[in-house]
């Protein structure tokens, strides 16, 4: 017996794990959107293509974890490959695709984060220059 992939039981999952609530989505998804009409997506047991990729457009999750994810199978893969704060991620044929160490993610993300201030202020800084010129003419 297979079980179902529950594809609104999946936006929810990740529409959460992103800290984005309902309203927003529905905001993002366009005017003929609301809550009441996303909590009654998420209630879809298959949710249209097109649908779809629009949702993933705005969460900015491929359309296939939509499609794929299985919670069950997820917990099986982490409980049986979890060592040294790896995480394992695998597809639904039950592989291991990638492992991403989590303090090398931070590490990763903590070097970006201080390369985009640095650009910030180097462009803070020239447009002083420029406006100092524009004042002093």
């Amino acid at each position: 017996m297979e079980q179902k992939i529950h594809q609104g039981r999946n936006v929810k999952r990740f529409r959460e794990m992103l800290n984005i609530k309902q309203e927003a989505l529905a905001y993002d998804l366009g005017e003929d959107w609301n809550q009441k009409k996303i909590s009654m997506l998420e209630q879809k047991d298959v949710i249209e293509e097109n649908l779809l990729k629009q949702i993933s457009a705005v969460l900015k999750i491929p359309v296939e974890a939509f499609q794929n994810f299985d919670e069950e199978q997820a917990i099986n893969i982490i409980s049986n490959t979890f060592h040294e704060g790896a995480i394992a991620v695998g597809n639904n044929s039950g592989h291991v695709s990638t492992t991403i160490n989590p303090i090398d993610k931070i590490v990763q993300i903590h070097e970006e984060k201080i390369a985009l201030y640095e650009r910030m202020l180097k462009e803070k800084e020239e447009m002083m220059v420029r406006l100092e010129k524009l004042i002093g003419k």
